[in-house]
């Protein structure tokens, strides 16, 4: 079976409904299986918005299966449709919360690489507590990472980069070099950031196995 479903042969299209993935169990890890049955390693888009970073990456790399994690239920739909245009069987959406995805919903060492791109960096020191980079987030990354796999960041805030390295630093991570990847997509905060003169801090962390 190559689709997502049953009900997807070789010769079928992908619906949206096919794309987004609710589970009937919510009690531990989603079972890789029931995401994708091809085998094939998982990179994951945290907070991966509308879809677009995610529908052109997994064009970009269809020998890949890829999973967008985003909580807002209009930005998984938009993904969902587009995903069904390009008639994509590598992509799946999970509608959940970022920490509670990696945390909860991902098998330990499952994946390849996460993209965690432009994430809310609150920038008020008030806010800082808010920010998704923190000890348990690194410990669950780490857990669902396979060995060696990746932690791939972006950001504007050159605070919050400063901080995610800080704290990565008491972590089994390794920080390598950014890796020029062909084919790579631009996201569109990239595209304007870029556009306006900005900044763009970039951190590639890799797992480190004791």
């Amino acid at each position: 079976m190559t689709g997502f479903s049953a009900g997807i042969s070789e010769a079928g299209r992908v619906s949206p409904e096919d794309v987004e993935f609710c589970a009937t169990d919510e009690s531990g890890p989603i079972a890789l299986a029931d995401l994708f049955p091809r085998f094939a390693p998982l990179e994951v888009d945290l907070g991966s918005g509308a879809g677009s970073f995610l529908i052109a990456l997994a064009a970009a790399f269809p020998e890949r299966n890829f999973l967008g994690v985003e909580r807002l239920l209009h930005r998984v739909r938009r993904t969902c449709r587009g995903a069904a245009r390009a008639d994509l069987r590598n992509v799946r959406v999970l509608r959940r919360e970022i920490a509670d995805a990696v945390h909860s919903r991902l098998p330990a060492e499952s994946v390849a690489v996460f993209h965690l791109l432009f994430p809310d960096p609150w920038p008020k020191r008030r806010h800082h507590p808010r920010r998704l980079i923190n000890d348990f987030f690194l410990r669950a990354a780490w857990s669902a990472l396979e060995k060696e796999g990746e932690l791939w960041v972006m950001t504007d805030d050159r605070d919050y980069f400063e901080q995610a390295r800080k704290l990565a630093a008491s972590h089994p991570f390794q920080e390598a070099a950014w890796l020029e990847r062909p084919g790579y997509p631009r996201t569109d905060f990239e595209r304007r950031f870029t556009a306006e003169g900005r900044a763009v801090c970039r951190l590639r962390l890799r797992k480190v196995t004791p």
